[in-house]
């Protein structure tokens, strides 16, 4: 077969600029963003959440990508400086940190997610991508970025927003879009009370992700006139995507037609960990014999800042006194000795003394649980020292008034919780 000479289009991701907003306090976190920013918060086992989005990024084959963080960013910026540092200027990659730093106004940090991108469009400009793919640092879910942006261009709209199908009345939560037929959206509310229905499917809702691709210069000239704007927010969800929903220009992108999957995923996963609740179920979701996201799935690899560590350890097999964990994942540098571990994610460098008994726990890195202690449903916060013979998750009152429990029952605790018990 002959040689035509004319190469195939390249994909679109390869000129594309991914945009990531990582700024959020992620308050209902509770005290886990005491310290930390919530895309800092970790996830799974090894990750951060930010991971999933930049992962995303990078498997889509965007190779420039900005990080844009505000509220305690230090965490997170170390983060990003040892696990993502790998994308080379030679190469013709960037990845730049851009910390609210007053450059615009002396007065003026980060006032929105709009003016988050505004207040950068120098270096954007810089790097002249023809696409920006504008994203939340703060969810968890596995895409192909290039799809959305083979849609976006093939429809030639303005901006193109991923949205998820979900229940209708499961929706009130979420920014919803109503769309028309051909998937222009129509109109945009904010957790409405009775959310719009799909066309053709009245049980179904299409809910914003917080995704957003547009072309460049059009995106520029759209910050510009919001930021002039004096009666505005500053912000994507409340201010930009409106107005070009008014404009006619704005288009819906099903999650499902670029989610990545593999065979053991059964449908598209996405998650907001954004409470204690949900970050616990998430995180205890994994331990399933098929949980809803697949983390083994080498196609699709999440990256991260990865320790150098020794092989997790079980030590002592008598009656009573066996390191065994059942239906748990452990990572790399724990010591489960003489103690039990059932349905519990296990973090980097966890030490499990003897005769301690774990049932739902969510142990982040360092934690040091000492002998006799009983975790029943916990998140543990990262460096926590358990007393010996604590016993947390059997009495609701005395979990409630030492710890910070959930309407659920999952009980959050952190040292200066248990220093004020000293």
């Amino acid at each position: 077969m002959g040689d035509s000479g004319e190469r195939p289009p390249a994909p679109l991701a390869r000129t594309a600029m991914a945009f990531v907003l990582a700024g959020g306090r992620g308050s209902r976190l509770m005290e886990l963003t005491d310290r930390r920013a919530k895309p800092a918060v970790f996830f799974g086992g090894k990750s951060r959440i930010i991971d999933f989005a930049l992962s995303n990024a990078i498997n889509s084959g965007i190779r420039r990508v900005a990080v844009a963080t505000q509220y305690k960013a230090h965490s997170l910026i170390r983060h990003l400086q040892r696990g993502w540092n790998f994308l080379r200027p030679e190469r013709n990659e960037s990845f730049d940190i851009l910390p609210a730093s007053q450059r615009v106004s002396e007065h003026a940090w980060y006032q929105g997610t709009a003016d988050a991108v505004f207040q950068n469009i120098d270096i954007i400009e810089d790097l002249a991508p023809r696409h920006i793919v504008l994203l939340a640092g703060d969810h968890i879910y596995k895409m192909d970025y290039e799809a959305m942006l083979q849609q976006h261009v093939a429809a030639g709209a303005e901006v193109t927003v991923s949205c998820m199908t979900v229940p209708r009345m499961e929706a009130t939560g979420f920014g919803v879009m109503a769309v028309d037929e051909t998937g222009r959206i129509v109109d945009f509310v904010e957790k409405p009370a009775d959310p719009p229905a799909i066309p053709g499917q009245p049980d179904l809702a299409l809910a914003s992700m917080g995704i957003y691709v547009f072309e460049t210069r059009f995106l520029i000239e759209q910050l510009r006139r919001d930021a002039a704007h004096p009666g505005s927010s500053h912000d994507f969800g409340k201010d930009i995507i409106p107005h070009l929903v008014a404009r006619g220009g704005a288009l819906a992108h099903r999650f499902e037609t670029s989610c990545v999957r593999s065979s053991m995923e059964a449908s598209p996963y996405w998650r907001d960990v954004g409470t204690v609740d949900a970050y616990w179920e998430a995180n205890i979701d994994l331990t399933d014999v098929i949980p809803g996201l697949d983390l083994f799935d080498r196609d699709w690899p999440i990256w991260t800042y990865a320790e150098i560590t020794p092989p997790a350890k079980f030590v002592h097999d008598v009656a009573g006194r066996r390191g065994e964990a059942v239906a748990s994942l452990v990572s790399g540098g724990c010591i489960v000795s003489g103690a039990s571990a059932r349905r519990s994610l296990l973090f980097t460098n966890v030490h499990l003394h003897s005769f301690v008994k774990l049932e739902g726990a969510v142990l982040l890195p360092e934690v040091d649980v000492g002998r006799n202690a009983r975790l029943t449903n916990v998140v543990v916060d990262r460096g926590v020292r358990i007393p010996e013979g604590l016993v947390v998750g059997e009495d609701p009152e005395a979990d409630a008034a030492r710890f910070r429990r959930t309407e659920k029952g999952i009980c959050l605790i952190t040292q200066a919780m248990l220093d004020r018990l000293a």
